[in-house]
């Protein structure tokens, strides 16, 4: 065991950091996160943490860029401050989408992200439903992928045994794989829809494989963002008979047109998670129900500190 227990976070998600803590037994370690006139970030840890085992609850969601920088100052200013292991806490990796080349002359921008981590300081890193479960070969440190399948799943066994017969659907054929998981613990159909993309963040749904027809479809995907690909699949699944549509999401991005495409879809709800703090879009679409993975984190937290499996967690 490396030392005492110590939470800490940034300013993306103290909420969920707070709700973390609180499942511990816990307070939260204070730490200043200020910036600059000129944009700069101000970090400075606000308590002893020398030797001990600290974990930075920081998602890099938007603004990706100013969050990242604090995750990268706050593993620096720990190490600078001979902490015994600091683990980052990273609820939604930001930069998941660029995991491979698709261009000439492109980054592959999660592998840096990786980098800018690693050379930070962090020790080990927890995340949540990454994008590409391949970007874990990015890091040399360990990397604990957990999923927020247990959180979904208790919510929609309610909607099953409420309102009958459900199908999974997965919005296109790279998250197949997901929705066959929840589908498999359901006991549920599964269908796929055939989206063809034409330029970043716009997608034409085409049409459905698999029966859907007088059934509660429930989309499964890792994350919102503009919300384009999710609104055309609702519509795709209504035209093909859906009594009902509903969307189960980990990572509520939300970007750009994303609350009003929302507001205007054929869901009758959305499920998501806390690992990005919605703020007032929580307040402009009434479709979006938030679960909470404090809970999931807490016990990672907990496991690896007592140095307890971390694969019990694992749907």
């Amino acid at each position: 065991m490396n030392g005492d227990l110590k939470i800490l976070t940034g300013s993306s998600n103290p909420a969920l950091a707070e709700a973390i803590c609180s499942h511990l037994g816990c307070e939260l370690t204070p730490t200043l996160c200020e910036t600059f006139s000129d944009g700069e970030c101000r970090i400075e840890i606000g308590a002893n943490v020398r030797g001990d085992d600290v974990f930075v609850v920081l998602s890099t969601s938007a603004p990706v860029n100013d969050n990242l920088m604090q995750l990268c100052l706050m593993l620096d200013a720990l190490k600078r401050a001979s902490v015994g292991r600091v683990t980052a806490v990273v609820p939604y990796y930001g930069y998941a989408r660029q995991d491979r080349k698709v261009a000439p002359r492109a980054p592959i921008s999660a592998k840096v992200v990786a980098d800018f981590l690693t050379t930070a300081g962090m020790d080990r890193l927890v995340t949540v439903d990454l994008h590409a479960g391949q970007i874990q070969g990015f890091f040399d440190a360990p990397v604990d992928n957990l999923y927020a399948a247990p959180v979904m799943l208790d919510r929609l066994r309610g909607i099953q045994s409420e309102k009958g017969e459900i199908v999974l659907v997965s919005p296109d054929a790279g998250g197949v794989e997901r929705a066959r998981a929840y589908a498999k613990r359901l006991n549920a159909g599964l269908a796929i829809i055939d989206k063809r993309r034409d330029k970043p963040n716009q997608a034409q749904a085409m049409h459905v494989i698999g029966d859907v027809k007088d059934k509660i479809a429930i989309v499964v995907d890792d994350m919102i963002d503009t919300a384009g690909t999710m609104c055309a699949a609702a519509d795709v699944l209504m035209n093909n008979g859906a009594k009902e549509v509903m969307a189960c999401t980990t990572h509520p991005v939300l970007s750009g047109p994303a609350i009003e495409r929302l507001c205007n879809s054929a869901f009758t709800k959305v499920f998501v998670t806390d690992t990005i703090e919605l703020g007032d879009k929580l307040n402009h679409c009434e479709k979006l129900e938030v679960l909470s993975i404090a809970g999931l984190l807490a016990k990672a937290i907990h496991n690896i500190h007592t140095e307890s499996s971390v694969s019990v967690l694992f749907v």
